[in-house]
Formats: C-alpha cells, sequence, structure tokens
C-alpha cells in the first residue's frame, strides 16, 4: 500500500511539472494575430536553415513596422502545438492577418525582405521612412 502511495505521490507530481511547462511555454506566446493591427506571422524554428536567413530580416522589418504592423515568429519546433493550429506542413510558412484578424495570405518558404514589404503595403501599411545618413 505504502509502495502504491508512494508512486501515486511520484506520478502526480511529474504531471504537475509537465502541465505547468506546457502551461508556461502557452504563456511565453504573444496573441497572434495583434488586435487592431495587421499581423505578419512566421512560423518557423531556430534550428531550420531558411528561417535562419530570415530572422535578421524580421528583426529589421520588426523595428522598422513598431506602432504599425506587428512582425511575430514562433519555432514550432519548441511549440508544436501552433503549427497544427496554423495547419502548417512545412517550414516556414507565413501568414498575414488584416487588422480585424482574417487571414489575408500565406506564404511557404523563405519570404524575401522585397516580398514581405510588398504583401505588407498590399494590405495598407506602408513601410516607414528610415533616415539615410549622409557621408561626408
Amino acid at each position: 500500500m505504502k509502495k502504491r502511495i508512494m508512486w501515486l505521490t511520484i506520478l502526480l507530481f511529474l504531471a504537475s511539472i509537465s502541465i505547468a511547462h506546457t502551461e508556461q511555454g502557452r504563456k511565453s506566446l504573444p496573441e497572434v494575430p495583434t488586435k487592431g493591427m495587421v499581423t505578419m506571422l512566421d512560423l518557423g524554428a531556430h534550428k531550420c536553415i531558411p528561417c535562419k536567413m530570415m530572422a535578421p530580416i524580421l528583426e529589421k522589418l520588426r523595428g522598422q513596422y513598431k506602432g504599425k504592423a506587428s512582425i511575430i515568429f514562433i519555432d514550432v519546433w519548441k511549440h508544436r502545438e501552433q503549427a497544427m493550429k496554423y495547419g502548417v506542413r512545412a517550414i516556414p510558412t507565413q501568414i498575414f492577418f488584416d487588422k480585424s484578424g482574417k487571414e489575408i495570405s500565406r506564404h511557404v518558404g523563405f519570404m524575401s525582405e522585397e516580398a514581405i514589404v510588398g504583401q505588407l503595403k498590399k494590405m495598407g501599411v506602408s513601410r516607414p521612412q528610415t533616415k539615410n545618413r549622409k557621408t561626408g
């Protein structure tokens, strides 16, 4: 009887750790799509080659479009449920949502900076002007 109670206690403990880890993973994910804002969601993985190639592009655009459009990356190898949620069959996959949260466009594979900017422009979000540095 004591062994059963001990094993049951261990199983409950391990289950609670697993549940807490899963909930923590969900909490760390951003809300998609961002309410009231055009959103680009890139579903990929940090170790995927095309995804790695896109990372600096997304970072640059995230800064340029701050306050105008939301650029979000989710690693589907760490958050597998997100791949199922969005019907991802290959990575990277980019999904564009309008301000109301409706999916407008979907692309699979590497997506260039120009293509991303073009899609955002089609959705009514112009690329903010960046200050040019004059060289002397």
